[in-house]
């Protein structure tokens, strides 16, 4: 994991991104990441995260995030297209 990291900083330094955005844009997914595994939980993240839950509020709001909206994402259905049949509805369609 840390030659990946290493990679990606090297990466994101040559592309000519600055230290801070570097920083922001790795606690962004870093936060986002917790969040997605808790199902948008914002207290058990923040405890995962070993801060306060008005601090991961404050940095939500300092990315500009908003919770409700990616909590709304990823509670929609994917297109029927997009989901795999269940073996009951194959064989109730033959």
């Amino acid at each position: 994991m840390k030659t990946q990291l290493e990679n990606l900083t090297l990466q994101m330094y040559k592309s000519g991104l600055r230290y801070s955005e570097g920083l922001r844009e790795f606690q962004k997914v870093f936060v986002l990441t917790v969040l997605r595994e808790h199902k948008w939980n914002q207290f058990q993240a923040a405890k995962k995260l070993g801060m306060h839950r008005n601090t991961l509020r404050r940095l939500l709001r300092d990315f500009q995030l908003d919770i409700k909206s990616l909590r709304a994402a990823a509670r929609r259905r994917p297109p029927d297209t997009a989901r795999p049949l269940l073996l009951e509805k194959k064989e109730r369609a033959r």
